[in-house]
């Protein structure tokens, strides 16, 4: 048996969570191995947020520049849809990872290619594409970072349909002449944004009662106006009940006997960790399952292994699993260094508490939908005493000159007894780009009074900001 190679730090998963935990780690001076069974850089280079935006740029910048007068009628034609996929393989590096290969290795890293599983306590076992083993011991910490996968329903015939997942959405080379989009989140609203305007005919099948079903309620609703505007049909409270697929043509039966026809069909039904093998069982934990961790994202009951990114489940986004991953990487180096105490307070170096109280998204969608922090919803359901601050952000100077018949809504909810902002929410044209400060207010946890000191220029749709402290003001 070849004898064990020792790292301080061995990290599963060379996405973008891996290889930040990676750069923090080696930043701590610990030496680290990272293991990776498909493409370095993971789920988001390939498959997720470079190509889904690639692809969506193009939409919403066309959508933009139809807004503006003098401009709108030089944009009234389709978009060229080879020229979009072309620039959505350059940002995939065309499924190629040699770039993110050199840059482990610039960090001192040491990268293992192949299915890695624990082997016990603080032991990983690498088996390569040609079956060769290697083993790997850990002497500080073994992060998990291994991400999730698509969750399909259990369906008559959906595996003899082949159905497009996250994965197909993003990478097809080809647009259907029609495609069927089974759910109401995220990746269902985008593709269905992205494939609609490509030329495809979408119709979403939602089982909940609107879109985007985890933001304020008039974020789904204004989106799913915008993707019937554009053309596509949008179905609530239905179920797909059977799927099958004959002469290139899928047939989804719904529960109310109605049928839909599609070249394709994707379902955005969910995701589910990957950690059904892993070798979990070998140390007590459940293949498959969520891992629960603590504010330093170190696994309940196991003091070397860390579980950071999806696999925890505490907030499934890139940029989340980021900031996980450098928490982690400073907790771990603090730890190996033998400090005494860490800081695991509120806010604290080894506190990833932005998962609890200041998580960003933006939905790429047109119009676009951001929000950062808590909702009404679940501000009022985590006791807090709160009031909603709602502004038409069209009344915005900056709004009118970013684009005729501007169409967007803000909300902020405010903490009666703190007076501080919980969460904010924007929909409308070109809100991603105001999130940010939304999230820096909550992390902040800036006054209302200081923040009446924060100027916004004029004539900006950040503007909107004011009009919102102006009401709360009365």
């Amino acid at each position: 048996m070849t004898e064990a190679i020792a790292y301080d730090v061995v990290v599963l998963g060379a996405g973008p969570v891996g290889e930040n935990l990676a750069d923090r780690a080696r930043a701590g001076g610990l030496s680290v191995a990272v293991v990776e069974s498909e493409l370095v850089g993971g789920e988001c280079s390939y498959w997720a947020c470079m190509p889904s935006k690639a692809l969506l740029r193009p939409v919403i910048a066309r959508a933009d520049a139809r807004r503006v007068p003098g401009l709108r009628q030089a944009v009234q034609g389709p978009l060229d849809a080879q020229a979009v996929l072309d620039h959505r393989d350059s940002y995939t590096s065309h499924w190629k990872d040699d770039g993110q290969v050199r840059w482990v290795e610039s960090i001192g890293a040491d990268l293992y290619r192949g299915h890695g599983r624990l082997a016990g306590p603080r032991t990983v076992t690498v088996t390569a594409d040609d079956g060769t083993v290697t083993t790997l011991t850990a002497r500080h910490a073994v992060t998990v970072c291994t991400g999730t996968r698509a969750a399909l329903p259990d369906l008559p015939g959906l595996a003899e349909v082949k159905p497009w997942t996250s994965r197909d959405a993003t990478s097809s080379g080809t647009v259907p002449d029609r495609l069927i989009v089974v759910g109401g989140g995220v990746v269902a609203t985008e593709m269905a944004t992205a494939w609609q305007a490509l030329g495809s005919r979408v119709t979403v099948l939602v089982r909940g009662d609107g879109l985007l079903g985890r933001m304020e309620p008039f974020a789904g609703e204004l989106v799913a106006d915008a993707l019937r505007e554009a053309g596509a049909d949008i179905r609530t409270g239905v179920s797909v009940k059977a799927v099958e697929r004959s002469g290139g043509i899928v047939t989804a039966t719904l529960d109310d006997g109605s049928t839909v026809e599609a070249e394709e069909i994707l379902f955005a039904t969910g995701r589910a960790p990957r950690t059904d093998d892993i070798g979990l069982e070998t140390v007590g934990l459940e293949p498959g399952s969520w891992l629960p961790v603590d504010d330093s994202l170190r696994v309940e009951g196991h003091d070397w292994l860390y579980a950071v990114g999806d696999s925890n489940h505490r907030a499934l986004l890139t940029h989340q699993g980021k900031y996980q991953a450098r928490i982690a990487g400073a907790a771990i180096t603090a730890r190996a260094q033998g400090v005494p105490l860490l800081e695991t307070d509120r806010w604290g170096a080894h506190s990833a508490t932005a998962d609890h109280a200041a998580v960003p998204q933006v939905v790429f969608t047109d119009p676009e939908a951001a929000s950062a922090g808590l909702t009404l919803a679940e501000a009022e359901a985590a006791g807090h005493r709160v009031r909603a601050v709602d502004q038409d952000i069209a009344n915005v100077a900056g709004a009118g000159l970013y684009a005729d018949g501007y169409t967007g809504k803000a909300r902020m909810i405010v903490d009666l007894d703190r007076e501080i902002l919980l969460g904010v929410t924007f929909v409308g044209p070109g809100v991603g780009e105001l999130i940010h400060s939304a999230t820096i207010a909550i992390a902040g946890e800036v006054p209302i009074d200081r923040l009446w000191h924060a100027v916004p220029a004029y004539p900006t749709v950040s503007e909107v900001w004011l009009r919102l402290l102006e009401a709360y003001r009365g």
